[in-house]
């Protein structure tokens, strides 16, 4: 995992943050105490914030899932550009992580939008489907463990609408997928969904590569998920 744009010499990079990065305050204090963190590593760099952030706004989207929040950058900057109705529906399994997730949700006004589900992402993205909101959810955003990508990604086709988005974090893993030598779990996995999404029918696919690569799903209409 990596917290800028793979393969960006340093120089580049940070040219690139001087003339488009606008970080809100809030979210500068939030990538710099998660960067004190063991785990920073986690954290999705702020250019890929940003634009994810671009993304929900040109959909105009309103409700939005989060499969992995961590100390929470991603549901936060989701968050302030969702609308005032908007919503996020966040999963994780930490409450020590999300409590730092929780402080600057509420720092920045925006607690009210986001609905934080602590158990098995899995089970919670069950839970919504049992309950009927399958195709009602307009962006989802999966960046959590790495072995049950595929499940997660399965579970968010049937919950986005047709015309939502899935965005899926890691999918260049530091550039261990395009090295042939390199063949643990982790890699293979993150190798076999490259894969089967290139060949999925059910949606257009785009792999950006900001950060540690992005891959974007957009679900079509005739989609049977």
């Amino acid at each position: 995992m990596t917290k800028q744009t793979l393969g960006l010499e340093q120089h580049i990079y940070e040219y690139l943050l001087s003339v488009s990065l606008r970080e809100p305050e809030i979210l500068q204090q939030l990538r710099q105490e998660t960067n004190q963190h063991p785990l920073s590593q986690m954290q999705i760099s702020p250019e890929q914030g940003q634009f994810m952030a671009l993304l929900v706004q040109l959909m105009g989207a309103n409700k939005t899932l989060e499969v992995g929040v961590f100390t929470g950058y991603s549901s936060l900057i989701v968050a302030l550009a969702l609308p005032p109705s908007g919503k996020v529906v966040a999963c994780d399994v930490s409450e020590e992580y999300t409590a730092i997730a929780r402080r600057y949700w509420q720092q920045a006004g925006v607690a009210d939008k986001i609905d934080l589900h602590i158990a098995p992402a899995m089970d919670t993205l069950d839970r919504l489907l049992a309950d009927g909101e399958a195709e009602t959810f307009d962006f989802a955003f999966i960046d959590a463990d790495k072995s049950s990508y595929d499940g997660y990604y399965e579970r968010a086709l049937q919950l986005v609408r047709p015309g939502g988005l899935i965005a899926i974090d890691n999918v260049l893993s530091s550039g261990r997928v395009a090295d042939a030598q390199v063949q643990d779990n982790r890699t293979n996995t993150i190798r076999a969904l490259n894969q089967k999404l290139h060949q999925d029918s059910r949606i257009t696919l785009s792999l950006v590569p900001i950060a540690d690569g992005l891959t974007l799903a957009l679900k079509l209409p005739q989609s049977s998920s």
